[in-house]
This record gives C-alpha cells, sequence and structure tokens, in this order.
C-alpha cells in the first residue's frame, strides 16, 4: 500500500491510499480544485479514485465531497448517521454512489479491506479506519478527544498509525479561542493533545507499532516542531530511543509525501 496525507489540520482533510488496483480518499474536506492538485503532486488521476470514505461531517472533512464525486463519478462510503449529517451540505450525490456501511463491520473496495471504527468526537456517528492489504496494515485516528482502551486495541500492532496530535495544551489554554471552544477541544468529545498522542504511543510500543505520522494539527494552537518534539520526548522519556520509531508529521496545508507498505 501507498499512503499519501494530501492534507491534514483544522483547515481542511484529505488522504488517499493506493494499492496496485484500488485506490481510496480519505475525506475531502478541501475544494475540488485543491484535491485535484494535490492528487497530481503524488502521481494519483482521480479517474482512477474507486471510492472515498468519510471519517464525519464536520467541514473541514466534507468540503470537496460533493464536487470530487459527481465530477469523477466516485462513490461515497459513510455510516448511516454519517450520511444524515453530512448530506444537506455536499450536494446531490448519484443513487448509485451513495454507500453505507456499518460501523464497526469490515467491508471491501476493491482489494482493501476496512475497518471502520467509533471515534469520540462531537460528530452524529464519527469513525477512523483501519484498513488492510496483503498482511500490511495502516490505521487513520484522527478527530477523537480520547483514546479508551477500544482505540488502543484497534491500534495495536499497525504497520502505520496516522494519529492525531491536535494541540499543544499550554497553547491552546493560553490562546485567542472563546472559553467554551477550549473546553471542547480539551473535552473528550473533542482531539488528542500532542501529550496525549505521545501517551498513547508509549502504550502502543510494545504491541509493534514503530511508523507514525501526527496529524490533524490546529493551526492556532499548534507548530510542527512543538508536535514533534513533545512526542518525541514523551517516548523518549519512556525508554524509546529516536532510532526505535520512525515519526513524522503531516503537513496542514500541503501534500506531505508518499509512504509505502
Amino acid at each position: 500500500m501507498k499512503f499519501s496525507p494530501l492534507f491534514s489540520g483544522s483547515s481542511g482533510n484529505c488522504s488517499v491510499i493506493s494499492t496496485g488496483g484500488t485506490t481510496v480518499l480519505i475525506d475531502a474536506g478541501m475544494p475540488g480544485k485543491a484535491i485535484v492538485s494535490a492528487l497530481a503532486d503524488v502521481g494519483v488521476d482521480p479517474h482512477d479514485i474507486s471510492a472515498i470514505v468519510v471519517t464525519h461531517e464536520h467541514s473541514d472533512h466534507i468540503k470537496g465531497i460533493g464536487i470530487i464525486s459527481r465530477r469523477f463519478d466516485i462513490p461515497v462510503y459513510a455510516n448511516e448517521g454519517t450520511w444524515r449529517a453530512m448530506s444537506p451540505f455536499i450536494g446531490d450525490i448519484a443513487m448509485k454512489n451513495i454507500r453505507t456501511f456499518v460501523t464497526g463491520q469490515n467491508f471491501y473496495i476493491g482489494d482493501i479491506d476496512l475497518t471502520p471504527f467509533r471515534t469520540s468526537h462531537d460528530a452524529a456517528e464519527p469513525v477512523g479506519y483501519s484498513f488492510f492489504h496483503k498482511g500490511r496494515r495502516i490505521v487513520y485516528m484522527t478527530d477523537t478527544g480520547c483514546a479508551p482502551e477500544s482505540l488502543r486495541e484497534t491500534a495495536a500492532g499497525a504497520d502505520l498509525l496516522f494519529l492525531e496530535a491536535n494541540h499543544d495544551i499550554d497553547m491552546l489554554k493560553n490562546g485567542p479561542y472563546p472559553y467554551q471552544l477550549k473546553r471542547r477541544i480539551l473535552s473528550d468529545k473533542g482531539h488528542l493533545s500532542n501529550a496525549a498522542a505521545g501517551e498513547l504511543l508509549n502504550k502502543l510500543y510494545p504491541t509493534g507499532v514503530r511508523r507514525v505520522i501526527l496529524a490533524h494539527l490546529s493551526r492556532e494552537n499548534n507548530t510542527e516542531t512543538i508536535a514533534y518534539n513533545t512526542v518525541r520526548h514523551s517516548l523518549e522519556e519512556g525508554g524509546i530511543a529516536e532510532k526505535d520509531v520512525f515519526l513524522a508529521v503531516a503537513h496542514r496545508d500541503r501534500v506531505t509525501g508518499v509512504f509505502e507498505l
């Protein structure tokens, strides 16, 4: 599998996973033109996209879904709760391209086996995804305010983990956001902090997790350097050396690169 984060942050989210015969877009939270340009940067023809899978209905995840689906005749997969919540905002989708799954039950798109799993976020029915192909597994885990045992079990042993590190707690608390918004972000239905991501990775390391991309960084309450350093320091405090875990940070506003398993 090849995995490419195209955009990842509070301003917009979109990633792509591809195998020899299947290409799946995860969310489409940027304008269609920006997504098409980013796909070209990683060598993906949008006409070859097999499906769009949706994590939840917030605008930074669905902004471009309607135009991409209509323009390139692409099926859109989401659970019933997300379909109900996002339908008023994405425009008409061809009936043949409306696909519904049940959270927790695996399904196939081409040669990729997907399992959507419940996350903890203030959305109708938010999910992350595990993607399986030829014995390799990518876990896509963003937009969750906490990481209970169920999520730790889901991420255990992943060959590549795309993990939220949304904010630096001090930057958020001392920043310009209104009090209620700060409470929302810090809640169990909000977003994982850098510190929480580091704590989770310390628990996942014994399960075999060795490749991690930090994701969904806030524009106002985080930086790539702070996220990386906070998580790396947490790992070192846990006795995990830099050479033991590959750690990268997904860019908010441009392609991060191509990661191959």
